[in-house]
């Protein structure tokens, strides 16, 4: 018998709850999810703790029947008009999550508004959603792991390990790994796993789009002491996180740069300063500066890292590195490139001239 445990089994109930008309009995929803009456039970109760509104039915011969009541869960899910058209127009905002459940649930949500609205009203929305336009750099397409991130699912909810087949960025194949699954992180439209590697102590994190499969374990996860999310990652650049002291990182951007810079918070410990050229001087406290040395890699010229020394040196070897990839290029103009082209196209030309005569 399969144990669908924890969130993925109450999310397949819930569903299920709401969309059988005539309910469920107990019986039917333990063979539906494969597991004892017993579990159902405790699914049950939990649903009506959190205030779902279960309705229980007593038909003939005492057979009890429940379901999600339809009266019940609507009033506080209504939405006024314009806040069905804020979800209708910001459904690509969930593009991310497409293929997990919450995709899928959410796409099923917009489905109905959308046939709530009607043809009308749609067309006039239509109007809208060419004033928004979300582009797809960089964008990650997680219908092919949603088994994975199923399983990434269970493993947070019941507290249990997880063995990844997992490729790194260095690594040329995927190896077997166990890890203790703490949350999913969603940054820059990626997913994340911070899990904690129990050979190494410390949590670690992992690319979900190089996660080519899960296995939850029966056997519980280490947790790690008054673990926080958000304390977690106060002192990362993005995703980029290390255990220890935090380095304070100074940043010279030109003025060609300098106003992007300013116009969003890269980190909640930055300190802007402007230049009299102009430019501006960014601070930072990290615990690492991998994500950071990328960011202001993008830069080029435009980005001077001031301090740490070893930062200062590993952004000049990146970047040594790709003048040397462009050293082949003739730098001139392409009017002076042409020009010089021409003139030797034309010397050709007369030596080959010189040699036809002289045969």
């Amino acid at each position: 018998m399969r144990d669908e445990s924890g969130l993925r089994r109450q999310w397949i109930l819930l569903k299920a709850l709401s969309s059988r008309r005539l309910g469920l009995t107990v019986r039917e929803m333990a063979e539906e999810l494969g597991v004892v009456d017993k579990t159902v039970r405790r699914d049950l109760a939990l649903f009506r703790s959190v205030g779902f509104p279960l309705e229980e039915t007593v038909g003939e011969f005492g057979r009890k029947t429940w379901r999600i009541a339809p009266a019940g869960i609507q009033p506080p899910l209504s939405f006024t008009f314009d806040e069905a058209v804020a979800l209708h127009l910001g459904r690509r905002l969930l593009a991310p999550l497409a293929g997990t459940a919450f995709g899928d649930a959410a796409r099923r949500a917009a489905d109905k508004i959308r046939a709530t609205l009607g043809r009308p009203a749609l067309e006039y929305l239509d109007h809208f959603s060419g004033f928004f336009h979300p582009t797809a750099f960089g964008s990650h397409d997680y219908a092919g792991r949603t088994d994975a991130i199923d399983a990434l699912l269970v493993a947070i909810e019941d507290g249990r390990a997880v063995r990844l087949l997992y490729r790194s960025e260095r690594e040329p194949a995927p190896s077997h790994r166990e890890v203790h699954p703490r949350v999913l992180i969603l940054h820059a439209g990626a997913l994340y796993l911070a899990a904690l590697d129990p050979r190494q102590g410390r949590i670690k994190h992992y690319k979900v789009d190089r996660i080519e499969g899960a296995e939850v374990l029966d056997r519980p996860s280490r947790k790690p002491e008054g673990f926080d999310a958000t304390a977690h990652l106060a002192s990362s650049f993005g995703v980029y996180h290390r255990e220890g002291a935090t380095t304070k990182v100074r940043v010279r951007f030109a003025p060609g740069a300098a106003r992007f810079v300013a116009e969003s918070e890269w980190h909640a410990s930055q300190r802007l300063t402007p230049l009299p050229d102009g430019g501006v001087l960014a601070e930072f406290r990290l615990s690492s500066t991998e994500g950071l040395k990328r960011w202001v890699l993008g830069f080029g010229a435009r980005a001077e890292v001031v301090e740490p020394e070893d930062l200062r040196r590993e952004v000049a070897k990146e970047l040594g590195a790709a003048a040397a990839a462009y050293s082949s290029l003739d730098p001139r103009p392409q009017a002076a490139r042409d020009a010089a082209g021409g003139s030797t196209r034309t010397m050709t030309q007369k030596a080959r001239s010189g040699a036809h005569a002289d045969d």
